[in-house]
């Protein structure tokens, strides 16, 4: 091939498991390293007053503290947020800080959003109660009801919020509808993708503006770390009026109107530069380094996931001990067409069911387990178990539990990458004990 047609050839797209490898890194130029370093420094030294100067005004773009940025996490960040289509990322320290902030960098008291009711139930306490202390109303709507989106939005309306698949019921999100009664009222939607992930979903690809990971669950993938990321699309208009936080001068940096200034990245930006330096909830390059490592597999993960997924769910359908599987990839779900549309990779591994005899039925289930780990936790390479009513989502009041589909017997599962046939095994003799 000759120079003159390399030269003319557009960049080559890569495919997304080149992409988890090598996205935001190439070899440490001063070692020649091929694994990412991790810099596990408080600050950096500065070139010369005049640099240092450019850097905290946001004139130049470097290294300052580890609390707002470090080159290990940087490749984390740019890493998730090219997966999801994004323009950039910025990490947390978990994923509710990762929410916190992403709201935090957009409202202001006596603002308004609109909630999918089918959530994490740490997602609903954070709304619940964070919220109403910051003097921000809050209404919940059925999640697959466009209609009910459309009219829940008031003058003082920010955000929708939902999640690309609901936890612990399994709904899925309509991303492209509720994109667009978004975009009518010029508002951002903005989505939890975690359970997802973007090897399976990306919902920038079909009108979302801002995307939220627990890169605790799947990105990292072996239940090591905890953090979080939030990604930003850079289309949405900052300044169309309604976003003063956002678009109007900021005191903290001299009057500097962000979206204005760094157009794609001024959400990104005010969301780095004062978001997470005011609030703190730094990641540790150590727990970016866990998660680039958990990244570099995450296609291979999820396609063993979604597979042993489905295998456990249409066991769990055929049982006489077991009803109400929402695992949105079974043929009969009533998201069979969004999973095609949206998912069509799988439906990703998390999902509930609920176990003959109630309350102490699902409990007797859990004692049972020998494979399945009880625990807290969703998204590792180990299959976890857990009942929703006693732990995550104790919290809730009764209506709270019925609107996020969770029963006294519901049991939520987070499938592994483990042999079917043993995790089948287990939940079967679980179950027999049961009975």
């Amino acid at each position: 091939m000759s120079t003159e047609r390399r030269l003319s050839e557009e960049p080559r797209e890569f495919g997304f498991d080149t992409r988890q490898l090598h996205a935001g890194q190439r070899p440490d130029p001063n070692t020649g390293a091929r694994a990412v370093p991790i810099f596990q420094t408080t600050s950096y030294v500065f070139e010369d007053p005049e640099s240092a100067g450019a850097y905290f005004n946001l004139q130049e773009y470097g290294n300052t503290y580890s609390r707002i940025m470090n080159p290990t996490v940087a490749v984390f960040e740019e890493r998730v947020g090219n997966l999801e289509g994004a323009a950039g990322g910025v990490a947390f320290a978990s994923g509710i800080a990762a929410q916190t902030a992403a709201l935090f960098t957009l409202l202001e008291p006596g603002d308004h959003v609109v909630s999918s009711a089918a959530l994490y139930g740490g997602t609903v306490n954070q709304f619940k109660h964070l919220l109403r202390k910051l003097n921000v109303e809050l209404t919940w709507v059925d999640p697959d009801d466009p209609a009910a989106w459309r009219e829940a939005v008031r003058p003082n309306t920010k955000a929708f919020f939902g999640e690309t698949i609901g936890n612990p019921a399994g709904n899925v999100l309509d991303i492209e509808a509720l994109a667009t009664v978004a975009h009518d009222h010029e508002l951002p939607l903005i989505v939890d993708n975690t359970f997802a992930t973007p090897y399976l979903c990306r919902p920038i690809e079909w009108g979302a503006d801002i995307v939220i990971h627990s890169a605790t669950k799947f990105l990292g993938g072996h239940g090591t770390s905890i953090g979080g990321v939030v990604c930003e699309a850079g289309t949405f208009n900052w300044s169309n009026g309604r976003f003063p936080v956002v678009a109007s001068p900021s005191p903290a940096y001299h009057g500097l109107q962000f979206h204005e200034t760094f157009g794609m990245y001024g959400y990104l930006m005010k969301l780095r530069a004062e978001s997470l330096r005011d609030l703190g909830a730094a990641l540790s390059p150590f727990n970016a380094f866990l998660f680039l490592q958990g990244i570099e597999t995450l296609s291979l993960r999820m396609e063993r996931h979604v597979v042993n997924a489905l295998a456990v769910a249409e066991f769990l359908e055929s049982h006489e001990l077991t009803s109400n599987v929402t695992y949105p990839g079974l043929p009969r779900s009533r998201y069979a067409p969004l999973v095609e549309k949206y998912l069509p990779l799988g439906a990703g591994a998390v999902f509930s069911f609920d176990c003959a005899g109630g309350r102490e039925g699902g409990q007797d289930l859990i004692r049972n387990v020998s494979l399945w780990s009880h625990l807290a936790n969703v998204g590792d390479a180990k299959s976890l178990i857990i009942h929703p009513a006693s732990t995550t989502h104790r919290q809730l009041s009764d209506a709270e539990l019925a609107a996020a589909g969770v029963g006294p017997g519901t049991i939520r599962l987070s499938v592994g990458t483990e042999s079917v046939d043993d995790l089948i095994w287990d939940l079967d003799q679980a179950l027999d004990r049961v009975r």
